[in-house]
Parts: structure tokens; C-alpha cells; sequence
């Protein structure tokens, strides 16, 4: 019998096929890229058609020994890399390096690591796909031209060790502008009128004030409102109009690669980093006990919404025995795609519906079950009939303001009974029901609740919001969104706090240095089009060494131009009273990856350092001490004792001066998924409360956790 070779990326995606193929295969991992263009030179032969020179990467020189020994021992060798343009191109690295013809028929390609898909794709090996490999190729020579360039400016114009990114330089300009925004944002201030309604034998409502003489009304002061106070004294109250009827509402389609880092930013307070880990773990397989290795889940790098006619089917014979027939909508459902999608992969999907998350949840770490029980339950509920919702309005007449109460019941929950989609704002939808009441109805107003407000500025990014930018604007491809989020963070030119995006003093700079001298490179709309070109190349429609020769001629005479006419920028460090107790010279606030801290200006010759205590105003609840703001290993904030080591009292909640009413002790501030902010007693002895982490008692075992992360 013949013997056949299959190479795929990952020791766990190599573990999930072997079970799946016959003795007569061996598969084996490379263990990602083995080739790329070296880190030590430009690696671009720009006079010659931009021909790259790629090298062995250093450390995978057994993996390639290894990989050779065993394409002797072979018959045939199949490559299974990724069944996108980087496994393309993974894929032919792998024929360059094994001496393997590109043309033979010698790639393979899966969308779920499944008995049958592997089965289909072993019967159908076809050549390299030549124009996926340049797409790829193309993007990495032009994050080389412009890496390689840009960077060695900033470094003798700025700061050493700064570095610029073709993609990334725009994702950290949309944090910029929006940073910008909400320094020149105006507060204006208005007034709502909130008005509790009863008639008798009733519940009460609540309604809002709407309109003034048949306009929509807006109240700029505390003046006008008095003056609409004034109007309502003795005012009589009447129904106007009710308005009663019934909507249906659909289920959100599958997810792509952007819509489940955005959920699992909402829903599980995923970063866009860990959502794509934990689903390539499903994707590649896990031990299901005496199944052994499983692919969960559909490939997880996708922009398109597709389902396979079998999966569908799947998905309504499950929905039919576990909800009944009132659940299956007549005719199954495909959700449409928006723009231009690489529609060869499905979306994001279960690989059998029949394992549902209780069922594996013994198998799989908790993250790995969050994520598999959202990608299972977005997918079922794609294919469920739609909720059917009772919606209700009333207008309530006083003279010439009309209020307004509006109520929804579900009357049928439809999809929703298995999920319903999360929003960026937070705000959890509930149900409200108001009373029967009929036109003419004479009502009393118990209360008439005046409240100031102010307009907000637009919010900062999260992981969510900005992805869902980048998708929406065409900056990247599914693949890149999470090592876009990830990169600009790891170069200091934006943190992370409280899941927001800030840019930091440095991160300004830079774009403002790259808006004035590199306009397209910090472009949005010319990043877009540059994606399209990819496309093109991708599609056969476009040659690679042209969109490169395009790009690179003019960005070359700007390069040139920028070196003449950048002065040094000063970033200047922010001097602190704090005494190097090594050198007697005054620290200085630097920013690291895990945020600020403290550094002895004398480096090199004085290397101290030492963390950033942020004072809070609290005493430490165990010493007269006072709470500080500490960051863990991984960044992440929790408060500490500034006496430390000599009190080890920590919590990861704010600490505020409250004292709590039962016991008298420090009351922390606890944020919910709703953005609702409580009080809470760190006393785990407290009446008032039961175990909690971040407690005196536990202080040992959150600061042990802490130093981890």
C-alpha cells in the first residue's frame, strides 16, 4: 500500500486528522510559518520585480529535518495548512523547502475538521493556488516596505525603538481622532420630564414628555422647564391615542470572524487575542473522553455568513425534537452577506449541532466552553423561527404636550429562547408591560420627575467597537483583526483601561508625525483600497508586483522628503518627586507595556525602577496605610496597601471611603455586566454579604493570583 504524508500547522490538528485517516497516513505539523524574509536585512529585491529573499526562520531547523525525512519515506504528500491565503502560502513555503512540484496535485483544504471533510479533501488534492500565495506575499512585502522604511525615521526623529505598521499605524489613528473628539467635545445641557401615571384600578406607568404642539420637544434649561412645570399645574391628563401591534424579529446570522471577537467582547469580556485562541482550539480539535480529539467548530477566520445545506439541515431536525415544529421557521434560512465577502469558507459554526455545550462541557476549560456555548447558541438560533413581540404606545394630552409611554411583552420568544444578541452600549433589554387602557381614558399624574442632563462625547473603543470599525471601514481581513488590536498595543501607542482604548502621549505624536508627511499611509480610505487590490491579487485579476511598484514610488520621494524636513521630536518624560535611591536623581514616569512606572533618568548607567503607586484617598481598612493602585504582571489594575510587604490587604474592586452600615467596614465598588455600579462590603463576615473574592481573608490568594497574571 502506498504510503501518504499530510503536513498541517498544529501538533493538535495533526492529533484530530490521524484519527480520522487510515494506517497508511502519517500526519505531521510544521508548526506554523518555517520560511519567512529575514529580520535582520530589508529582504526585498526592489530593482528586481520586488523578488523577496525568504529564509529558514531560526529554530525550526529540526522541524524542516524532520518534515524532509519523512517526504522521502512517502509516497504522496498532502498539504493541509489553513484553508485560507495564509495557509496558501504556508503551504507553498512547505513545496519550496521539501522540494515538492507547486503544480502537482499536493494541497488540500477543509472548512471543519470532520470525519467527511477530511475524507472529501483527501479525494481531492488540487495545485498551489498561485494567486492567494502573491495576495499574501504582496501584504507582506508591503508591511516589509513600509516597516523597514518608516521605522528607522521614527527612530532617529522621535524615540529608538518605535516602529510603524502599515495596517496598524491607521487602527491607532481612529483612536486618535476619537481621542481628539472627545477633548473638543462641548457638553450642552437638557431636560427630560418623566411623568407616573395611574388610573384607578390600574397599574401605574411611567411616561415621557414628547412633543409641544405636534413637535418633537427639547428642553435646554432649568428655566424652560420650570416654565413647563408652570404650564402642568392642574393640568388634566387624558388618553389620546394607543397604538397596539405585533413585530416579529429575526435572529442574528452565524458569526463571522468580527461579529464573534465584538460578542465575545460584550458577552464574555473576551480581548480579540483570546477570543481568536480559544477558538482555534476548537477549531483544531479537543479530547472528548473516549471520542478522542473533536473539531468543535467550523474554520474561525471568515467574513462570510454561509451555511452548508447539511448543517442546515442538522440544525432544523435538532430544533424540531428539542423545541417543536413552533420553533422551525417554513423554509430554512440563509443570511445574506453585506459587500464584498470571500465567501469560500462558511460561517462560524458548530461541526454537529448534537454536541451541544452541556454535553463537551466536562471536556473543556471554562474560557473553551463560554466561547463554544456562544458560537453553538448564535448558530441555533440563526435557524429558529423569529420571536413575535407585543409593542404598545400611548400618548397621554395635557393641552399642548403630549407624553409618550411605549411597552413591548414577547409574546412568543422564537429564537430568543436559545440567544439574543448583544449591543455595545450595555444596556440589557427588558420587557414592559403596560396597563389596558382606551382612548378618552382620564388619567392622574402621582409624580412629574424633572432630571438634568448633558450630552455625551462619542465613547472610546473597546475590543468590540473598534474590530466592528475596522470591518466596516475594510482596514484588514478576518485574519488580521486581532493582531492589529494586539500589535498596537505591545508598541505603547495605546492602553487598555477599564476595556477601553486610550492613546497614549507617544501614540499622538507619531500619528500627527505620519498625518503631516505620510498621508496615505495613515489614510483610511487608501488603507480600504489597498485591501481591494489584495483582493484582486487573490482573485487573479490584478499582478502583485504592480500594486507593490504603485505603492512604493511615490512612498519612497515622501520618505525622502520627511527625512529632510522632520526636526527631533521631544517626548519629554514627566519628572516626579520621587528620589532614585540609587543615583539621588529625580525618577521620571515612563509608560511600559503594562502601563506606567517609575525609572531612574540616568539610564544607562542607573537602571532603577520601581511601580507607579496611584494614591486612591482610602485608608487600607487593616493599617493606617493608604490604598494604592497596583498593576499585575499581565496589566491588569487591583488595589494593594501602600505599607506592602509589611499589610498584604488587596482587592481587585475600587476601594471608596464608604464604610458599610452593618459593620463599619470598607465598601468597594463593584461594576456589573450592565455598567450598573454597586457597593459591596469587603467584610466576607459581614450580615450583609456572603464569600467573596478580593476580602482581608482572601488578600493572600488574590495577591498570589495578581503576580501570575
Amino acid at each position: 500500500m502506498s504510503k501518504t504524508l499530510v503536513i498541517v500547522e498544529s501538533p493538535a490538528k495533526a492529533k484530530s486528522i490521524g484519527k480520522y485517516l487510515g494506517r497508511n497516513y502519517t500526519v505531521k505539523a510544521s508548526m506554523g510559518h518555517l520560511r519567512d524574509l529575514p529580520k535582520s536585512q530589508f529582504g526585498v529585491d526592489v530593482e528586481n520585480n520586488f523578488a523577496p529573499k525568504y529564509i529558514a526562520i531560526r529554530g525550526k531547523g529540526d522541524i524542516i529535518k524532520d518534515l524532509r525525512a519523512a517526504v522521502k519515506k512517502a509516497d504522496r504528500v498532502l498539504l493541509a495548512s489553513d484553508p485560507d491565503r495564509e495557509g496558501e502560502a504556508i503551504a507553498w513555503h512547505l513545496t519550496k523547502l521539501l522540494d515538492i512540484d507547486e503544480n502537482s496535485p499536493c494541497r488540500i483544504e477543509f472548512n471543519e475538521i470532520t470525519p467527511k471533510a477530511i475524507e472529501q479533501a483527501v479525494q481531492q488534492p488540487r495545485p498551489i493556488d498561485l494567486d492567494r500565495v502573491n495576495a499574501q506575499q504582496a501584504r507582506r512585502i508591503l508591511d516589509r516596505l513600509v516597516g523597514y522604511n518608516l521605522s528607522p525615521l521614527l527612530w532617529r526623529k522621535v524615540k529608538k525603538g518605535l516602529s510603524a505598521g502599515r495596517v496598524q499605524s491607521v487602527a491607532v489613528r481612529l483612536i486618535c481622532d476619537r481621542e481628539e473628539e472627545i477633548r473638543a467635545f462641548v457638553p450642552e445641557e437638557y431636560w427630560s420630564l418623566t411623568a407616573k401615571f395611574v388610573k384607578s384600578g390600574k397599574s401605574p406607568f411611567e411616561a415621557k414628555l414628547h412633543k409641544y404642539r405636534n413637535q418633537k420637544i427639547h428642553i435646554a434649561n432649568r428655566e424652560a422647564m420650570e416654565q413647563i412645570l408652570a404650564d402642568l399645574k392642574g393640568a388634566s391628563f387624558r388618553v389620546n391615542s394607543v397604538s397596539r401591534k405585533e413585530k416579529l424579529r429575526h435572529p442574528a446570522a452565524p458569526f463571522t470572524t468580527s461579529s464573534l471577537q465584538q460578542e465575545a467582547s460584550r458577552k464574555l469580556n473576551f480581548t480579540s487575542r483570546k477570543t481568536m485562541v480559544v477558538a482555534q482550539q476548537l477549531y483544531e480539535g479537543l479530547e472528548l473522553g473516549k471520542e478522542g480529539p473533536v473539531g468543535l467548530v467550523t474554520y474561525i477566520r471568515t467574513d462570510s455568513t454561509r451555511v452548508s445545506e447539511t448543517a442546515v439541515q442538522e440544525a432544523r431536525k435538532f430544533i424540531n425534537e428539542r423545541f417543536g415544529p413552533a420553533y422551525l421557521p417554513q423554509q430554512p434560512r440563509q443570511a445574506a452577506g453585506k459587500g464584498k465577502v470571500q465567501d469560500a469558507h462558511e460561517a462560524i459554526r458548530p461541526t454537529s449541532v448534537y454536541r451541544d455545550p452541556e454535553s463537551v462541557k466536562g471536556f473543556l476549560t471554562n474560557d473553551q466552553y463560554k466561547l463554544y456555548k456562544l458560537i453553538w447558541s448564535r448558530f441555533l438560533a440563526s435557524q429558529m423561527a423569529p420571536a413575535l413581540i407585543d409593542t404598545t404606545g400611548i400618548d397621554i394630552a395635557a393641552g399642548d404636550y403630549v407624553f409618550r409611554a411605549a411597552g413591548s411583552i414577547v409574546k412568543f420568544p422564537g429564537f430568543m429562547q436559545v440567544y439574543i444578541e448583544g449591543n455595545d452600549d450595555g444596556v440589557k433589554e427588558e420587557e414592559k408591560l403596560l396597563p389596558e387602557l382606551a382612548e378618552g381614558d382620564k388619567l392622574q399624574a402621582k409624580t412629574l420627575t424633572p432630571k438634568q442632563h448633558f450630552t455625551q462625547p462619542p465613547p472610546r473603543y473597546t475590543d468590540a467597537t473598534l474590530v466592528k470599525v475596522l470591518e466596516e471601514k475594510g482596514i484588514g481581513r478576518p485574519s488580521t483583526y486581532a493582531p492589529i488590536v494586539e500589535t498596537i498595543q505591545k508598541r505603547g501607542y495605546v492602553v487598555r483601561e477599564n476595556k477601553q482604548f486610550y492613546p497614549t502621549e507617544l501614540g499622538m505624536i507619531v500619528v500627527e508625525l505620519l498625518k503631516q508627511y505620510f498621508p496615505e499611509i495613515i489614510n483610511i480610505e487608501f488603507t480600504a483600497e489597498m485591501e481591494e487590490k489584495l483582493d484582486r491579487i487573490a482573485e487573479g485579476e490584478q499582478q502583485w508586483s504592480g500594486v507593490l511598484q504603485e505603492f512604493y514610488r511615490p512612498f519612497v520621494k515622501t520618505l525622502a522628503t520627511a527625512e529632510e524636513q522632520i526636526g527631533k521630536v521631544e517626548v519629554a518624560d514627566e519628572v516626579t518627586d520621587e528620589i532614585c535611591e540609587q543615583c539621588g536623581r529625580q525618577m521620571v514616569i515612563k509608560l511600559g507595556r503594562y502601563g506606567k512606572f517609575l525609572a531612574c533618568p540616568g539610564f544607562p548607567a542607573c537602571r532603577n525602577t520601581r511601580p507607579l503607586l496611584e494614591p486612591t484617598g482610602v485608608k487600607c481598612p487593616r493599617c493606617e496605610g493608604e490604598m494604592v493602585l497596583r498593576r499585575s504582571k499581565k496589566g491588569r489594575k487591583f488595589y494593594g496597601c501602600s505599607k506592602y510587604p509589611d499589610c498584604d490587604f488587596v482587592t481587585w474592586d475600587t476601594p471608596t471611603n464608604e464604610k458599610c452600615p452593618h459593620c463599619h467596614a470598607m465598601m468597594v465598588e463593584k461594576t456589573s455586566r450592565g455598567k450598573e455600579k454597586n457597593l459591596q462590603c469587603v467584610n466576607e463576615d459581614c450580615p450583609s454579604q456572603g464569600n467573596r473574592s478580593g476580602t482581608p481573608k482572601r488578600a493572600a490568594a488574590v495577591k498570589k493570583k495578581a503576580s501570575k497574571k
